[in-house]
């Protein structure tokens, strides 16, 4: 029975003899940024990258258990193609194509068959206002997206996801390399589109959890310790791992 955007239930993941997470439960609500914390190795990133399938091709994967979106089971009933296009991610490095500024964003809805330049100028416009680039860039939209700042280019990479409208968005420590004033306007920018999307937010950056999103979950060595709103997770965690964690006593 569907109750969340995501449910995952009792889901275990692992590569050869390696486990990376062990038997998580929990929902995804729509609309909500919910922030994944941990120490490194605690399975965030596998967490991620499962629920967009993109740890398929990795020698020795293994999953138990089932994820569904909107009460559809993403491995059994959900092409990979239809399932990437619905459930996007920026990664922790920017990676704009080659192309530019303009063709990055243009590609996605290209390969879906829109053509029409009205249309896509359109969407240039509408994903960049969104990822707050608009300003920045409007007169250069034929400048190669290579040559931008690195805040500019992880920006411009989630205009390129926006661009093919899907209703989930995976960050796996987007702000990572990114200076202070990039990383406030990239934490912007996913403060606005949470009217729209289902945001989920891996990072290291316990303040920037605490700065964003709406629920917290904290993971260590593949296990799920705690879930709840984000303010309580800062102040009274459940778990004494928790409290451990976000008062900088280990991590």
């Amino acid at each position: 029975m569907k109750t969340g955007k995501l449910d995952i239930h009792n889901v275990s993941i692992a590569y050869g003899e390696k486990k990376a997470l062990q038997g998580i439960t929990f929902e995804i609500q729509d609309k909500e940024i919910l922030a994944v914390i941990g120490p490194a190795n605690s399975g965030k990133t596998s967490l991620l990258r499962t629920l967009n399938r993109l740890n398929e091709n990795k020698s020795g994967f293994k999953i138990s258990g089932s994820i569904h979106l909107d009460g559809v089971d993403i491995y059994k009933d959900i092409a990979v193609s239809s399932l990437r296009k619905r459930i996007g991610m920026i990664f922790a490095l920017p990676n704009p194509l080659p192309l530019s500024i303009y063709d990055n964003i243009a590609y996605g809805p290209r390969m879906h068959g829109k053509r029409k330049k009205s249309d896509l100028d359109q969407i240039v416009e509408k994903t960049l206002k969104s990822a707050f680039l608009w300003d920045e860039v409007k007169d250069r939209l034929n400048l190669q997206a290579l040559k931008l700042s690195g805040g500019q280019q992880q920006r411009l990479c989630i205009a390129r996801t926006l661009a093919v409208e899907p209703e989930v968005i995976l960050y796996d420590e987007p702000c990572s390399g990114l200076d202070p004033i990039s990383t406030a306007k990239v934490e912007e920018a996913m403060v606005e589109l949470k009217s729209v999307y289902t945001q989920i937010l891996v990072t290291n950056n316990t303040k920037q959890a605490a700065r964003v999103s709406d629920r917290t979950a904290f993971f260590l060595t593949g296990e799920l310790i705690e879930i709840d709103v984000t303010e309580k997770i800062f102040t009274v965690p459940n778990d004494p791992r928790t409290e451990g964690y976000v008062s900088g006593r280990f991590g």
